[in-house]
């Protein structure tokens, strides 16, 4: 029987970053060689059902007792386009409490000064990265967790509910839950296992939106430039101080929403900004979009129709609505957690996962904890100590 440690550090060796700005399914083909991995490797373990689909949605069954309710656990496969995911470099480091240098050539430290919650691990095993790339935790720790959970209710003759296992591609770009086969997939209700530090449970996330912003200029020799050129980089400028200085994420947290500038690139011809607009509350949320469209029509009317094209397009809302209907699922992993030593805490997703989709597609699924922290950057990192905990919790869940 492998450990979830062993699995884990297999999976991140495989590079599965998605692409926001592709057009096929999965968004890059390489998330497919994971996908196939995984759903051997669950033919080997006994899952006779294991299969992946054209789109590189991986399926599985551990069958249980049919007098229990059919339980889901949901990952993503797909690393962030944030930063690279290839040639991942781990190891594991006993944390002291002192700073850990990852990359003694490049000077690259993770410091408790940059993030106080290192505090909270003293003497637990950290899995880290050389401080090159992300680890990747978010989300093959989900994954390894619910393989080597479901290795481990294969081994056991007691009572425990049917497991349906889901691994889904393109989360990372808001894709995840796109061609996630529900009916087939027949569950009762399940939960993504895609959160963070031990002990939180989430089913509160942000209402959220992608903005994108095209700025026309004219370029002409900087000699003879008076009057003719327009610069739309210099529009582009303008147009992103209009929106509120304090609601970018850097400045807000809890329930605070945000505009976030993810990209900029531009030419004098041609600039392009890409924007996401976050807000847990609905109201607030379509306010934010009206501001934003407001600050294109300023743009437009300050230097002529066109100048400025602006697109927005909702991703996904806040799933609160369909899990208070059925607080029991939120209560049978709080019950879990507890069983295995965790504090539960709600809080809220400063994101968003691909169970907020899946539920207001009918089936609901809280996000559950991982284990891992600072995702989406180099210095990314997971305790070895929380990820065996947190298999425990996905056992619980299953026999209770």
């Amino acid at each position: 029987m492998k450990t979830v440690i062993e699995r884990f550090l297999r999976y991140v060796s495989f590079d599965t970053q998605s692409d926001e700005n592709s057009t096929t399914h999965p968004s890059t083909p390489k998330q497919k060689i994971l996908a196939a991995a995984l759903a051997e490797e669950m033919r080997e373990m006994g899952i006779a059902d294991a299969r992946m689909d054209e789109n590189g949605y991986v399926y599985g069954t551990v069958p249980g007792d049919p007098s229990l309710p059919t339980i889901g656990l949901i990952a993503h496969m797909d690393t962030s386009p944030d930063a690279s995911g290839a040639n991942v470099k781990t190891r594991i480091v006993e944390y002291t409490g002192a700073d850990i240098c990852l990359n003694e050539e490049k000077d690259i430290w993770l410091r408790s000064s940059d993030y106080p919650s290192l505090n909270n691990h003293v003497g637990k095993h950290l899995i880290v990265t050389d401080g090159t790339t992300l680890l990747g935790a978010d989300d093959k720790a989900g994954v390894a967790e619910i393989m080597t959970a479901a290795e481990r209710l294969l081994a056991m003759d007691g009572k425990y509910a049917t497991l349906k296992i889901g691994f889904t591609p393109d989360e990372e770009v808001g894709q995840g839950a796109d061609r996630f086969d529900i009916k087939g997939f027949g569950a009762d209700y399940a939960y993504t296992a895609d959160g963070g530090p031990v002990g939180e449970i989430e089913y509160e996330n942000f209402n959220a939106a992608d903005g994108k912003v095209v700025v026309h200029g004219r370029n002409i020799h900087p000699g003879s430039a008076k009057g003719k050129m327009v610069n739309s980089q210099l529009i582009a400028m303008e147009f992103a101080s209009l929106l509120p200085v304090g609601q970018r994420p850097e400045l807000t947290e809890g329930y605070e929403g945000f505009f976030h500038l993810l990209a900029i690139r531009g030419e004098v011809e041609r600039t392009e900004l890409h924007y996401i607009i976050r807000d847990h509350d609905l109201e607030k949320f379509s306010e934010k979009k009206r501001l934003f469209a407001a600050a294109g029509d300023f743009i437009n009317r300050k230097y002529g129709d066109g100048t400025l094209e602006l697109t927005v397009k909702d991703s996904y809302y806040n799933m609160k609505k369909c899990i208070e209907p059925c607080m029991f699922v939120v209560d049978r992993a709080k019950k879990a957690m507890e069983a295995v030593g965790m504090h539960p805490v709600e809080v809220p997703i400063r994101g968003g996962t691909d169970g907020a989709r899946l539920s207001y597609e009918g089936l609901p699924c809280p996000n559950l904890c991982t284990g891992g922290e600072n995702y989406h950057g180099r210095f990314e990192f997971i305790p070895t100590e929380d990820m065996e905990k947190c298999v425990g919790m996905l056992v619980e869940i299953l026999t209770q």
